[in-house]
């Protein structure tokens, strides 16, 4: 996507930035280490859902350099990583030997896994449903790589007036908090669409929550700010306010919706 404003040409949904962020992927000082950091706030939301990960088979969709595989694996999950970028995936690959993980890393497309049908007990896809061309073929793809009762984590991006306002214009255009063109607004994905590409791919036992990293309100939203240029930390909380962040899961059939452990 194009978007044009003051005679600047603006690439959107700039997919390009996670390969060259790749060689520093796990640096502190890297641009893109800031979503390191959000693995054990998403994971308070998931856990509720999944109280034991050891030995799961858990595939993570559009993993980059392996930040929520490394979570995983340390938590004793068989973990397998898939990206459609060969720099990420060559950095997650590399950071896992040094760290004496072993992860399985595929080099792919999530509209197209290369998984058999039934070969994983959980599939996580975070930061990825906003980004990628068809996101309903990404969630059939899903249902069909997950066993029965397997269970699918997901965060994503609502599109709203209060979304462009937060991750577009507070974020990008005004802090720089996040590289200018990361996000398409256009793509970010309504949940009423979302829990029917969900429905019609077998999913149910459906959860979906307002994942609040930036404050409801100016002035919470400020503190948040100011926490995080002090700590460099978010803080999360979770409520029925879907209107930007919102995080879920959901059971494929026969599924019903308690703890799969």
């Amino acid at each position: 996507m194009i978007e044009t404003d003051l005679a600047v040409t603006l690439l959107r949904n700039n997919l390009a930035f996670y390969d060259q962020q790749a060689a520093s992927w796990w640096e502190e000082s890297a641009t893109i280490f800031p979503l390191s950091q959000l693995n054990p706030l998403r994971f308070l939301f998931f856990d509720r859902f999944i109280s034991d990960w050891r030995n799961l088979r858990v595939l993570d969709v559009g993993c980059g350099g392996g930040y929520t595989c490394e979570f995983l694996a340390r938590r004793g999950a068989l973990v397998t990583g898939i990206d459609r970028s060969s720099p990420c995936i060559a950095a997650a690959r590399s950071h896992a030997s040094a760290s004496g993980l072993a992860i399985e890393y595929r080099v792919g497309r999530a509209e197209a896994l290369p998984f058999a049908a039934g070969s994983f007990d959980v599939v996580v896809c975070v930061d990825v449903l906003e980004h990628v061309d068809r996101p309903e073929a990404v969630i059939a793809e899903i249902a069909r790589v997950l066993a029965p009762g397997g269970t699918f984590c997901f965060d994503t991006i609502n599109r709203t007036f209060r979304s462009r306002l937060t991750m577009i214009w507070l974020l990008e255009t005004l802090l720089r908090l996040i590289p200018a063109g990361v996000h398409d607004w256009r793509r970010f994905v309504p949940p009423a669409e979302l829990r029917r590409w969900l429905e019609a791919s077998g999913f149910g036992a459906i959860t979906v929550r307002g994942m609040d990293l930036f404050g409801r309100g100016p002035l919470r939203t400020l503190g948040r700010l100011i926490h995080y240029r002090r700590t460099g930390g978010f803080q999360v909380g979770f409520d029925h306010d879907l209107a930007v962040m919102f995080i879920g899961v959901a059971g494929l059939s026969p599924a019903a919706g308690p703890p799969i452990r």
